[in-house]
């Protein structure tokens, strides 16, 4: 709702009712053609008052029911006011029409606006049902707007999951590559090590006999 839009329709109504409330005076007061051109502007400016009445009347309905209420009561008022002047144009277009109104007739219109009043408020209440049921069909789209979000979310933390879960599975296979590597490493250097041990202890062995050897020699030829 726009509060200065409603303003400015407001202000544009009371113009125009201001324009035609004494519109039934003048035209008791003419005669013939000039009689009809008042009734026919007269008419005209109903007609726009109501369709300003009509424009405040969708103004109201994203207001707070705390300013809606008195200004729903306030647009039935002008819409009585309006029918009361429409009334009175059509009598004093009439021939033999007083200003003095008989005990009959005032019945007769206070049945009328008694009418009016309850057809504004039965309005009144359609609007307001019809707005309540705006309001719950748009919290409803939300709610269904939300939980579209909140199971896109969750379909993207599954999947993202899923890959979480992969990138760990990758990278278990590589600990277990690395570490099976790191064992063959570890067998080769072994085996290594005692590669060359025995070869030491084989070239010590070698040595050994081949003292032996020389010792026999000597003592067996050159010791004499």
């Amino acid at each position: 709702m726009s509060t200065e839009e409603f303003e400015k329709l407001h202000e544009m109504y009371r113009s125009l009712y201001d324009e035609v409330k004494l519109t039934p005076e003048r035209a008791q007061r003419c005669q013939g053609e000039e009689r009809k051109r008042i009734v026919r502007d007269f008419d005209e400016r109903v007609s726009e008052a109501e369709e300003v009445l009509q424009g405040m009347e969708q103004e109201l309905f994203g207001a707070p029911s705390s300013f809606r209420t008195p200004m729903s009561t306030k647009i039935r008022l002008y819409r009585r006011d309006l029918a009361k002047l429409q009334r009175e144009i059509r009598l004093s277009a009439t021939p033999g029409f007083s200003s003095h109104i008989g005990d009959g007739r005032q019945g007769i219109y206070a049945n009328q606006n008694d009418q009016s009043t309850h057809l504004q408020s039965q309005r009144a209440l359609l609007i307001q049902g019809t707005e309540s049921l705006n309001n719950a069909s748009k919290s409803i789209e939300r709610s269904q707007r939300i939980a579209a979000e909140t199971d896109q979310i969750g379909t993207d933390i599954i999947e993202e999951l899923g890959e979480q879960r992969e990138q760990l599975d990758r990278t278990r296979d590589r600990i277990i590559n690395c570490t099976s590597k790191i064992r063959s490493r570890k067998i080769l250097r072994a085996m290594s090590r005692r590669l060359v041990t025995n070869k030491l202890l084989l070239s010590v062995i070698i040595i050994m006999e081949l003292a032996i050897l020389a010792g026999v020699v000597y003592l067996k030829f050159f010791r004499k």
